[in-house]
């Protein structure tokens, strides 16, 4: 896409952020009490953050990309369900699918099923877009586009984290001409003050569509085996969380730290 349109996308997307943001301020968002959460600090936060990253990003790429639009708007669904559902019941892909074996739905069985769902078809759609279809490079491109949507989501354990992650993987995306990560980096540049702050979190309504947009921009511009390393990459990352935690593997790691606590008040 050339700078112009980009540019545009980039605009719409972080107005409609930050309008979404003040309508919650202002008291004007119905509904806005069912997205109220305690963080990990013991202090109250709105999810509302998340629906603003969701919705500014997906509205302009209606227009700019419309497979993105549908990846993006789809991570965000499945991340409502969780978020408004009952996501305490499992935690983790182990326990999805440990109480899915046991004959037990979840909320997060659901959303991995959707962010599959929703992968695929933007995936597919956007490659059939550039005559790209060739089999499994689409279905792996698939797989990375879910499996970013689920990372971002493990990410987002402390203010800024997944947002920081997502802005200096969308920034390289979004020079090369993706709108998708256009949009998501300036969505994201406008609600990242306020998650520093403490005073709002992603959620999964928010990490999701982070992760989704960003992975499908990554499948518009990597080739068959580039998709193919990227999603070794993201599913690796997924299965050592099962085991490791980031917030530890992070806070022991001096660089690391500083980048993570890098805007939060002291």
């Amino acid at each position: 896409m050339r700078p112009g349109p980009l540019a545009l996308t980039a605009g719409v997307a972080a107005a409609v952020t930050a309008g979404v943001l003040h309508a919650e301020r202002d008291g004007r968002l119905p509904g806005a009490a069912r997205w109220r959460r305690t963080n990990h600090a013991g202090a109250g936060v709105t999810l509302v953050e998340g629906l603003a990253l969701a919705v500014g990003t997906t509205l302009p790429l209606l227009l700019a990309d419309p497979p993105a639009a549908g990846a993006v708007a789809g991570a965000a669904l499945a991340g409502i369900v969780d978020d408004l559902g009952d996501a305490a019941a499992a935690k983790g892909l182990r326990g999805h699918l440990g109480a899915l074996r046991r004959g037990e739905v979840t909320t997060g069985t659901v959303k991995i099923a959707a962010l599959l769902g929703s992968g695929l078809v933007g995936c597919l759609w956007s490659d059939r877009r550039v005559g790209a279809w060739s089999g499994w490079p689409t279905l792996v491109g698939a797989a990375l586009v879910a499996g970013s949507a689920n990372l971002a989501n493990l990410l987002d354990l402390r203010p800024g984290r997944a947002l920081k992650v997502g802005l200096v993987l969308g920034l390289p995306l979004a020079l090369r001409g993706r709108p998708a990560a256009a949009a998501v980096c300036a969505s994201g540049t406008v609600v990242l003050p306020p998650d520093l702050r403490g005073e709002t979190m992603l959620g999964d309504t928010g990490a999701n569509p982070l992760g989704a947009a960003v992975g499908l921009a990554a499948t518009q511009v990597l080739g068959p085996r580039g998709r193919l390393a990227a999603l070794a990459v993201v599913a690796g990352l997924t299965l050592l969380s099962e085991r490791v935690s980031f917030s530890r593997v992070i806070g022991s790691t001096p660089v690391l730290r500083d980048l993570d606590r890098w805007g939060r008040p002291r």
